[in-house]
């Protein structure tokens, strides 16, 4: 399956926790104010690659990385095809980081069943949209105050 592809890191240490790579997609409808990849909100910036290409580049930085985040953009404009993608990262035993502008309950009270879908995948949501306003106090791996690091299993928030 295709994905719109704005960049990947092989390795980052500031996109979750561990050494990981991150796969930025393309398109994101909240289009915070002062959104640091301003340019990712654009459906069609990058390229267009296929998600088995996407998923060699990170058995490529193996054993070194420690899981895999999808940021953007927003990946739950691309829900559809990042769950296969993310079915197969777990299968390679790797955790996954999520950064999303919506909050987990817009997407898990929602109507679109492959955002609530691959929620089911995802081990850490960073949720919410960034506020310039609100960078102070931001918890670690957020970028404002109001953004949450959750903690997920099944889909569901951990301890809840």
């Amino acid at each position: 399956m295709k994905l719109q592809v704005a960049g990947f890191l092989d390795n980052s240490l500031v996109n979750g926790e561990g050494l990981r790579s991150v796969l930025f997609v393309s398109g994101c409808n909240r289009r915070c104010p002062e959104c640091q990849n301003e340019a990712m909100q654009d459906f069609s910036y990058g390229d267009k690659v296929d998600s088995s290409d996407v998923l060699d580049r990170i058995k490529s930085n193996m054993p070194l990385i420690k899981g895999v985040t999808f940021s953007g953009g927003d990946p739950f404009e691309q829900a559809k095809p990042l769950i296969d993608l993310a079915k197969e990262i777990k299968k390679l035993e790797l955790n996954i980081w999520c950064y999303t502008g919506y909050t987990y309950e817009e997407i898990a009270t929602g109507n679109d069943e492959y955002k609530k879908e691959l929620l089911k995948y995802l081990d850490v949501l960073v949720d919410g949209p960034f506020k310039m306003e609100l960078m102070e106090n931001a918890p670690k791996y957020a970028g404002s105050s109001n953004q949450r690091v959750l903690r997920l299993k099944d889909g569901k928030i951990k301890n809840q």
